[in-house]
């Protein structure tokens, strides 16, 4: 049997990535999945590569910085599959990297209203779903709320108010039944951290010179420990931070 057969869990940010691994992982482990994403074209490729591989998947397109598009995932996904066990809470932005001077306020604005609002949101929606499931949230951080980076004052808040929200939240919905746990990554190889390094033979650079591992981590390797973090071995992990960075915070 596999770990989440007749579950359904819900990707947001699901189209390219991280969200797109865990999509696709999910399916592989026997989930019925919703991928939600703002970019549909690419959203709608994941749920057909997961039907091609003889998985079952729906795309929603949502925008979580809308909270009508947040329930409207939400509840999309509940009418398709009758349940929601999992939320994967991927959907996130880089936003504006800049030293602070040169930061705007609207900046500010719209990184955190997909990254914190969003999050929130989506937990807020999905708790009466996940309480009749006995079901859990896995909210994607970043070692940057950990440790200093330069020029990521914005996202770097971001990822620290999605800690904050995680323990907070796991507080509030163990009583119900429902664990929230979150995934912290390091330096990964995606499309957001080639932009933030600056292409990714530069990420690459740096995972040779400040990484333990010597190399950066893969999507996969952060798919296996959101699936770890959903999946009934971690029925014991309450409001906990996995990171999975290669060493970099041991510095």
């Amino acid at each position: 049997m596999k770990r989440f057969d007749s579950k359904v869990v819900l990707v947001l940010g699901g189209s390219s990535g991280i969200g797109r691994a865990a999509a696709e992982a999910f399916a592989r482990e026997g989930a019925r999945v919703v991928v939600s994403a703002r970019r549909e074209e690419q959203g709608v490729a994941v749920v057909e590569a997961i039907r091609k591989a003889g998985g079952t998947a729906k795309f929603i397109r949502a925008d979580v910085s809308r909270d009508s598009d947040v329930k409207e995932a939400i509840d999309g996904t509940v009418k398709a599959f009758g349940q929601l066990d999992v939320l994967f809470n991927n959907a996130g932005i880089e936003g504006k990297n800049a030293p602070i001077a040169d930061l705007a306020a609207a900046d500010f604005d719209q990184t955190f209203g997909v990254n914190v609002r969003g999050t929130w949101l989506a937990m807020k929606h999905a708790l009466p779903h996940l309480a009749k499931t006995r079901g859990n949230i896995v909210n994607n951080s970043s070692v940057v709320a950990d440790i200093g980076f330069p020029n990521t004052t914005i996202y770097s808040a971001t990822k620290g108010a999605v800690n904050a929200l995680t323990r907070t939240a796991a507080i509030e919905f163990i009583p119900q039944g429902v664990r929230v746990n979150a995934v912290s990554p390091g330096p990964i190889e995606t499309d957001m951290a080639s932009r933030i390094f600056g292409g990714l033979e530069a990420l690459r650079e740096f995972a040779r010179s400040q990484v333990p591992a010597g190399t950066p981590g893969l999507v996969e390797d952060i798919a296996e420990a959101v699936l770890y973090l959903a999946s009934p071995g971690a029925r014991f992990v309450i409001g906990q931070v996995l990171t999975v960075d290669g060493g970099v915070t041991t510095h």
